[in-house]
């Protein structure tokens, strides 16, 4: 999953969101520098990684994009189910998306001193472009694809997956959804463990 995924499937607990959030560049134990409730965030998001990866309807969604992105299939996955939470928001939550992530902004901003400093360098360029609400369309997606393409030199191709996106687009929203929800559940569940 991707960020609105990660940030949503924390609940309502801000300091769990924000370390589910930064969670890829904390590694090892070095989540153990961080107050308790960012550390709950960081393990749920790495709990979430492990069931998301092993999930055989995650596989049939990598399965389709295997043969021409190798590798990095896993990851335009991530991207196109955020784009299915966003475009389906009002199915998920009663907050609008926009004001649900203008607040999860804010809770960045009042917690800046506790944000890594890949997290700190990230938050300009996100913010600015407003990834998260540009999920929501394929011309979004497009773009954080091609951004993202980039930094591989152009050797993921990803800038070219919106083409799988709308040629199988019924495919990906039906796996999504049905993933998705197993996932709440997981999610839920494990939070009460951490």
């Amino acid at each position: 999953m991707n960020f609105l995924a990660h940030i949503y499937l924390s609940g309502n607990n801000d300091f769990i969101k924000i370390g589910n959030f930064m969670a890829d560049g904390i590694r090892g134990k070095q989540f153990e520098n961080f107050p308790e409730e960012i550390q709950k965030g960081i393990l749920l998001h790495r709990a979430i990684d492990t069931f998301t990866d092993a999930h055989p309807v995650f596989r049939e969604s990598t399965k389709r994009l295997h043969e021409r992105y190798h590798h990095y299939a896993g990851v335009i996955v991530d991207i196109f189910y955020d784009h299915f939470l966003a475009k389906n928001w009002k199915m998920y939550s009663d907050e609008n998306l926009k004001e649900y992530i203008n607040r999860f902004y804010q809770s960045l901003h009042t917690n800046h001193d506790l944000l890594s400093e890949k997290t700190k360098g990230l938050l300009p360029y996100m913010e600015k472009q407003n990834w998260l609400l540009s999920y929501q369309s394929i011309a979004g997606i497009d773009q954080i694809l091609s951004q993202m393409d980039r930094r591989t030199n152009n050797q993921s191709n990803m800038r070219f997956a919106t083409e799988e996106l709308k040629k199988h687009y019924t495919d990906f929203e039906q796996e999504f959804t049905v993933f998705f929800e197993e996932l709440r559940t997981y999610s839920t569940q494990k939070l009460t463990t951490l």
